[in-house]
């Protein structure tokens, strides 16, 4: 389903936090905030990812100097089961409250959904996050952390991580200007430690129907980022791109550049918190600073669960894409 917004959409303020790991790669100083224990002072993993987003929303509130009153909708997920790193941190916050699950591409959901709220006229802003945790996503989906497996060489690092971005109906610089709501796609992929191969279909679906409704090119985009493909999802992505005669010659994988070579990661990056977290410490200040003008940001998730991987389903997977350009590529058009 593809979307135009009748105004486009501001992001005016966003933020993020990021744990041990993340703090030690590429990207640690554009962090608002890393932390060197992930129990985050608290007594269980589940705990700490509540509390990562609670310090991701509080860095954001600070920013744009205004309390949990003032926003007034929050649009956000997570993988943890029912969601509840979101639903529990929203305990703290007097806010009606949207609960949103696609794995991975939620970041890109809760905006699209955000965007449309502040479209609609329903509201003047709306806050959108979504968040992952190593330990928590490790012990729910493949196997406890003391139990030392050898990863695969296409097995990808969960991030822990927030990322939250405010949108408003007006702003200066940087806007959600059209989207694209994925499709389910299936290809049978059955190994949960290949999350790449079984999600770069879905982003490939996603992203020519966008090309194809709005009539642009690959080439019209100074980056089209994904969300958590890591190294062999990338791959993938390209060849099915070749096929249908597009050449992915400025594409950016979020899972591919949280993470250096030689932490030993194996395929990169994955998790909500990968996206989202290199969305708001990243790309956005590079929007807003008139490094980039018009790009997409392409989440991707595998909507699998710890069930279905037993019953030896394979893994059906999804896409949501967000157009975001610089007030100079807005006013260009």
């Amino acid at each position: 389903m593809y979307i135009t917004y009748k105004k486009p959409v501001a992001i005016n303020v966003w933020a993020s936090v990021a744990g041990k790991k993340e703090s030690e790669g590429p990207l640690a100083d554009k962090f608002d905030e890393t932390v060197t224990d992930d129990y985050l002072g608290k007594d269980t993993w589940e705990k700490a990812e509540t509390e990562l987003q609670s310090r991701c929303i509080g860095h954001l509130l600070h920013k744009k100097g205004i309390d949990g009153g003032d926003i007034q909708v929050v649009f956000g997920g997570d993988l943890t089961n029912q969601i509840t790193s979101t639903a529990f941190a929203m305990r703290q916050f007097a806010v009606p409250f949207v609960g949103l699950y696609n794995a991975c591409s939620t970041m890109a959901e809760a905006m699209i959904m955000a965007a449309c709220i502040i479209d609609g006229g329903f509201a003047d802003n709306a806050l959108a996050l979504a968040s992952s945790h190593f330990c928590t996503a490790e012990r729910q989906f493949r196997m406890p952390l003391d139990y030392g497996g050898k990863r695969t060489p296409t097995a990808q690092w969960t991030v822990t991580g927030c990322g939250s971005v405010l949108l408003e109906s007006a702003g200066q610089n940087t806007f959600v200007t059209a989207a694209q709501i994925g499709r389910v796609v299936d290809l049978g992929v059955t190994d949960a430690n290949n999350m790449g191969a079984a999600m770069a279909p879905a982003a490939a679906n996603t992203i020519c129907n966008f090309l194809r409704s709005s009539g642009t090119k690959v080439q019209d985009y100074d980056a089209i980022y994904t969300g958590d493909l890591g190294k062999t999802g990338s791959r993938l992505l390209w060849q099915l791109m070749e096929k249908e005669n597009i050449v992915m010659n400025n594409h950016i994988d979020c899972g591919n550049v949280i993470f250096s070579e030689n932490q030993h990661v194996q395929s990169g990056a994955s998790g909500c918190g990968c996206g989202a977290s290199v969305l708001a410490a990243d790309i956005l200040p590079r929007i807003a600073a008139g490094e980039l003008n018009n790009i997409l940001f392409v989440a991707t998730g595998a909507l699998l669960s710890p069930s279905t991987t037993m019953q030896g389903e394979s893994i059906p997977c999804i896409a949501h894409l967000v157009n975001i350009k610089s007030k100079k590529a807005v006013q260009k058009k």
